[in-house]
């Protein structure tokens, strides 16, 4: 099994920052990407961020500029830096990993349970 732990959301004012953490764990040969997704009430579910294993980095538009993704030195680590947050950056974070349990199989995606950013005007 793979777990995912997500941490470092909180209540912030506009302009302000927060750095999420995302912690991969259990069975893993290698991890392809890391990525950061949202959903805020009545909205889809958003990609974020995502970071890939050559350390190749993508953002959603309206991120871009202000938040910073990057993997930890062991790999199984991805940290978002967040900063001059804005109301509409309030929502559910959740952490998915794109992994390989076994030599020579195939990634799946593994999911944590998410972490609540609330960012006030």
């Amino acid at each position: 099994q793979v777990q995912v732990v997500e941490s470092g959301g909180g209540l912030v004012q506009a302009g302000g920052s927060l750095r999420l953490s995302c912690s991969a764990s259990g069975t893993i040969v290698s991890i392809d990407a890391m990525e950061w997704y949202r959903m805020a009430p009545e909205k889809q579910r958003e990609l974020v961020a995502r970071v890939a294993s050559d350390g190749s980095t993508m953002y959603t538009d309206s991120v871009k500029g202000r938040f910073t993704i990057s993997r930890g030195d062991g790999g199984n680590t991805a940290s978002l830096q967040m900063a001059s947050l804005e109301p509409e950056d309030t929502a559910l974070y959740y952490c998915c990993v794109h992994a390989k349990r076994y030599y020579g199989g195939r990634a799946s995606d593994y999911w944590g349970q998410g972490t609540q950013v609330t960012v006030s005007s």
